[in-house]
């Protein structure tokens, strides 16, 4: 809105428009990031990944919950980290937090576990044991033609999802290979080293959680009784001022 003051004319923001740029301001980034930047993100963090580490330990730390629930849903996320339901790994954890009562949104935090580095480490690991489980062969040289067996099935899911509206037939190979060599031995092995790391990171951060919990509800208290003395000493002081 426009307004005068001796006589020379100043556009004056409306307080509604100036409180819309404030929720701008702190719910919107001031430079956008671009597609490729956040792909680039996702597999290294712009504080690297051991800052990234240290934050999610710090949010899963001062969760509102006890220790037990927190540390339950820490074993839920590990746990999944190590399934091939990706996409699904948020999902996944919150309902295996739930099923076991354990935090939410510690179990999604805690999926943090696997990561660009550790994943390659996860799916070799899960798919040789898994293998080895159901008494096919794993070849290594087969990592090769990795990204090619996802980018099939893909093809496959891409195919009959528009064949359902046409004349076309239906193709099941890739997703079929994709199945036997890939998804049911990294579901199948992956189930014994998840269940493993996640009892590991179960029983660490557990007592870690509740030795600072209690700290913190101490430091709190003691804040707080330091408070109530200072007031309880200004309330004297304007007792005998009066």
């Amino acid at each position: 809105m426009w307004r005068r003051w001796n006589g020379i004319a100043i556009l004056v923001e409306s307080p509604e428009r100036a409180w819309k740029g404030k929720l701008t301001l702190v719910f919107k980034r001031r430079n956008p990031r671009t597609y490729l930047r956040m792909l680039a993100e996702a597999f290294w963090p712009r504080g690297g990944w051991t800052r990234a580490f240290y934050y999610v330990r710090h949010r899963v730390r001062r969760l509102p919950d006890s220790s037990q629930k927190i540390a339950r849903g820490v074993f839920a996320g590990v746990f999944t980290s190590f399934t091939p339901l990706f996409g699904l790994h948020f999902v996944t954890a919150a309902l295996i937090a739930k099923l076991i009562r354990g935090n939410i949104l510690a179990s999604v935090l805690a999926t943090f576990f696997g990561n660009p580095i550790t994943f390659p480490i996860i799916a070799f690991s899960s798919m040789k044991l898994g293998h080895l489980i159901l008494g096919t062969n794993f070849d290594e040289s087969t990592h090769d033609t990795l990204f090619g067996k996802f980018v099939g099935a893909g093809e496959d899911l891409k195919h009959n999802f528009f064949a359902m509206f046409t004349d076309a037939t239906a193709q099941w190979g890739n997703l079929y290979n994709f199945y036997n060599e890939i998804f049911l031995p990294y579901l199948v092995g992956g189930i014994a080293p998840g269940v493993v790391c996640g009892l590991i990171c179960y029983y660490l951060s557990e007592p870690v959680i509740a030795v600072y919990q209690k700290r913190r509800k101490t430091k709190l208290k003691a804040r707080f009784q330091n408070l109530k003395a200072r007031l309880h000493a200004r309330k004297e002081e304007r007792r005998e001022k009066h």
